[in-house]
């Protein structure tokens, strides 16, 4: 049985990391990996895929809690030393035996235990031992979003394709092709799940061989090969509100996998990672938008016109004998959110020519000299 990936060890950090540690480590983790900055490296995006994963345990105090401890009672793999040989009953150190089943943990961000026992059976989620398939709500999605710069502060509407599990259309969900039966699984004997133990500890885990649902179709579904799910994509249009910034969260009901037996969708939970725009920088609610002058406009003033983020533009003046790094504010023409609006800085940055012809150099001299300027 493969085990899930050690978030800790996806994140590089040891398991008493402090939760500031964890934040630090994610995020050195994911500007290293993120696909903007690795264009070419298609492992790249896979490796942020886990780092983001990771994070979502990690990074929430609560979700970390119930995943330690699901380690330490070994739902991996890993903790207590492992469990027995399957079916095997649990050893005593002379006491009773506790029961566990990994079903109980509920871990938000990844839909319930779905994604974790996916990677273990290679299959979708589990399903509640030793009941027959009804209705179940569907396959609760949690993604990163990618939005441009100036999505993200004026809001807008962003495409994005998610790739969900999904009841059989040609079987409903039990396995078996049409017109065939469904018999009980012989490995778990209808219960759905088998028993690993140890210690004072018997932990209850999904039959991989009949996914948890305690029954084997005779003759498989072709079209899911008698896993009674399949795999789809789906268009979602994101409506990313004004002013979202990166690490900001929503959650849209009903807009996950679907359900299986009529049951109703799972949800869709987005993470916005916003992408640096080559022009402007965000400083809360104000936008920085830099500005490069000459050394004669600097020195003499200037009028320039600078662009808004809706595209269109504003005239500024620059009065004459400003200097490099200069800020001027127009108000009002920054992002909103929460009742507030933020401003439009222009940060102004003079040029100065590396080299000057015969003529210009003669010209500056003269102008240093007219006005006591020592060079």
């Amino acid at each position: 049985m493969a085990q899930t990936k050690d978030f800790y060890a996806v994140l590089g950090v040891s398991s008493s990391a402090t939760q500031e540690e964890i934040k630090k480590a994610y995020r050195k983790l994911a500007k290293q990996y993120h696909p903007d900055a690795n264009a070419n490296d298609p492992k790249a995006a896979e490796r942020f895929k886990e780092i983001s994963e990771a994070n979502t345990v990690l990074g929430d105090a609560a979700k970390r809690k119930q995943y330690d401890e699901m380690r330490r009672l070994g739902a991996f793999g890993g903790g207590m030393g492992g469990f027995g040989a399957r079916g095997g009953r649990p050893g005593g150190f002379g006491g009773g035996t506790q029961n566990v089943n990994f079903q109980d943990f509920d871990i938000g961000g990844l839909g319930g235990l779905g994604d974790l026992f996916s990677s273990m059976f290679g299959g979708g989620a589990p399903k509640s031992p030793g009941r027959s398939r009804g209705p179940e709500k569907g396959q609760s999605i949690e993604t990163t979003l990618d939005i441009p710069f100036r999505v993200a502060a004026k809001g807008g509407k962003v495409p994005i394709q998610l790739e969900v599990t999904e009841e059989c259309g040609t079987c409903h969900g039990n396995g078996a092709k049409p017109g065939t039966q469904v018999r009980v699984c012989s490995e778990c004997n209808g219960r759905g799940v088998i028993s690993f133990g140890q210690g004072g500890f018997a932990v209850n885990r999904p039959c991989p061989v009949c996914l948890g649902r305690g029954q084997v179709a005779s003759d498989p579904c072709p079209t899911c090969t008698g896993t009674g799910e399949i795999r789809a994509r789906k268009k979602v249009l994101i409506t990313v509100p004004a002013g979202v910034d990166s690490g900001s969260k929503i959650r849209l009901k009903g807009q996950g996998g679907k359900g299986a037996g009529n049951g109703p969708p799972g949800d869709l939970v987005i993470t916005f990672h916003v992408v640096n725009d080559r022009f402007y920088k965000r400083e809360g609610l104000d936008v920085i938008a830099p500005v490069t002058i000459n050394i004669a406009q600097a020195t003499l003033g200037t009028k320039i016109n600078v662009s808004l983020l809706d595209g269109k533009k504003v005239a500024l003046k620059i009065p004459a004998g400003t200097p490099s790094g200069k800020r001027f504010r127009v108000k009002g023409q920054g992002i909103e959110k929460g009742g507030k609006t933020g401003d439009l800085i222009v940060e102004v940055s003079v040029d100065v020519p590396e080299k000057l012809s015969e003529e210009q150099q003669r010209m500056m001299r003269e102008f240093a000299e007219a006005g006591g300027l020592k060079y």
